[in-house]
């Protein structure tokens, strides 16, 4: 993973300056920069416009009482989104209108849930408690493992004196 954003820090700079220079020798020097800052520009209108959206689709959906999960992963698309296209060259603009556009957002959420679906198993399954628990209530245990069912029985001495609270009383359960 490390590797992977490494590569991407140093591999979109010299893509975007790239591209940069070949729209640059196309259409020429002044027309790049025009349309760079009429790109900053529309996604400035397009991040505003939306976030109000997702903000407002937050909101309703805390008022009706019900789990937010589209509307907060649409907020941090709006927003990664809206990094995007302030940062200057073409492909992180259209990366970020597809994240911040309503029609291409769906997707984009979709790509997100399956890739941190993914990072989330890769990471349970190299945590160091990975076989401790089973993965079904009657069944095996991850790596092969014997789940051992049992039943904790405590006994109660009658020489040992019940615990007591601070006022004396015992400890509610």
């Amino acid at each position: 993973m490390r590797l992977l954003l490494f590569l991407s820090f140093l591999i979109v700079p010299v893509l975007e300056i790239w591209l940069l220079f070949q729209v640059g020798s196309a259409i020429g020097g002044p027309a790049t920069v025009a349309l760079l800052v009429a790109g900053g520009l529309l996604g400035a209108w397009i991040i505003r416009r939306e976030g109000r959206r997702a903000w407002r689709a937050l909101q309703e959906s805390l008022r009706s009482g019900r789990m937010p999960e589209r509307e907060l992963a649409d907020s941090g698309l709006v927003l990664m989104g809206g990094a995007l296209l302030v940062a200057p060259g073409f492909v992180t603009d259209v990366v970020g209108l597809a994240f911040v556009l309503p029609v291409t957002r769906p997707l984009m959420r979709r790509l997100g849930v399956w890739f941190f679906e993914r990072r989330i198993k890769r990471l349970a399954a190299a945590s160091p408690y990975a076989g401790l628990f089973p993965t079904a209530p009657g069944g095996e245990a991850p790596h092969g493992g014997r789940v051992v069912t049992g039943e904790v029985i405590r006994e109660e001495r009658g020489d040992q004196e019940e615990p007591r609270g601070a006022l004396g009383r015992p400890p509610r359960a």
